[in-house]
């Protein structure tokens, strides 16, 4: 039993399990032949909702975020070693005073999974298309048609010459070492994103893969050890190689670039890729 264990009212009249709110993982996998498989919980008979299917999760605790909450659970509650999911975004259902945050995440193998705790009589990969075959839990049935559309990741790719001409710190005397700067300073985005614009993936929070791509004098860069940021050493032109990157799109993936260069956002575009300005990541490195 933690801190969270217990039942708490919401602003809506409602009364839900967690003191401190609820969050649940839903895991996802797309195997070689492309199908996209679902990681379910069958609840126990004896529990709330018994026998329905849904997301492993339960409360969280005082000291806990979602994401840290949700692991957890589905740590206690079945075998999944969540060491192994990439926790691509978080969505946050808020009933005034308490709430549910759904925490989505890949695999990128359909591990055997079994139960590991009362609460949990079966753990199943379902295919996609008959999720809504099984008897869903009531909560989990409302969600589920946004969380459908959230199992996918973000891949940020920024336009280091463009972001870092972008800002008068004298850049122009050392090139490498304004892009170093910005490589550290991207660092933080691995702790989570919001704010993310309009239409690009539906997270309230979003953890992206974040790759810089550098050029010209900046390529040495790419050599050193970046924690939590991938740097990329264009071998020619920087917007080719990111017009290059985002053509050629991973699935379930969508691409985010960075740039403020008129012509190569309008090729990233071209392909498929989304586009935001310099002030949109300053913004948020700023506020950290």
């Amino acid at each position: 039993m933690g801190d969270g264990d217990g039942w708490a009212d919401c602003d809506q009249g409602h009364t839900h399990w967690g003191r401190y709110g609820a969050a649940g993982l839903l895991a996802y996998h797309r195997d070689a032949e492309g199908r996209m498989w679902i990681l379910l919980q069958q609840r126990a008979w004896w529990g709330l909702g018994g026998g329905t299917w849904g997301m492993f999760g339960g409360a969280t605790h005082s000291h806990e975020d979602g994401v840290t909450g949700a692991l957890r659970e589905t740590s206690e509650e079945c075998t999944l070693d969540t060491g192994l999911v990439r926790v691509r975004g978080t969505r946050v259902e808020d009933h005034g005073g308490w709430a549910f945050t759904s925490v989505i995440g890949a695999l990128d193998e359909k591990v055997s999974v079994k139960p590991a705790s009362r609460e949990t009589r079966r753990a199943e990969w379902v295919r996609v298309e008959e999720v809504e075959d099984r008897k869903l839990f009531a909560p989990f049935e409302r969600s589920w048609p946004l969380l459908r559309d959230a199992t996918k990741g973000l891949v940020l790719v920024v336009d280091g010459a463009n972001v870092v001409g972008s800002r008068p710190d004298g850049w122009w005397k050392d090139r490498a070492g304004a892009n170093a700067r910005l490589r550290d300073s991207l660092k933080v985005l691995a702790e989570g994103v919001r704010g993310l614009p309009a239409g690009v993936v539906p997270f309230d929070r979003c953890f992206p893969e974040v790759v810089l791509v550098v050029e010209g004098a900046a390529r040495p860069v790419a050599d050193e050890p970046a924690d939590g940021v991938r740097v990329v050493a264009a071998p020619g032109s920087g917007d080719d190689h990111i017009v290059g990157l985002v053509g050629t799109p991973e699935p379930d993936t969508e691409y985010l670039v960075v740039t403020a260069d008129r012509e190569l956002r309008a090729r990233c575009e071209e392909a498929g890729a989304h586009v935001t300005g310099p002030r949109w990541l300053t913004d948020r490195l700023e506020r950290r």
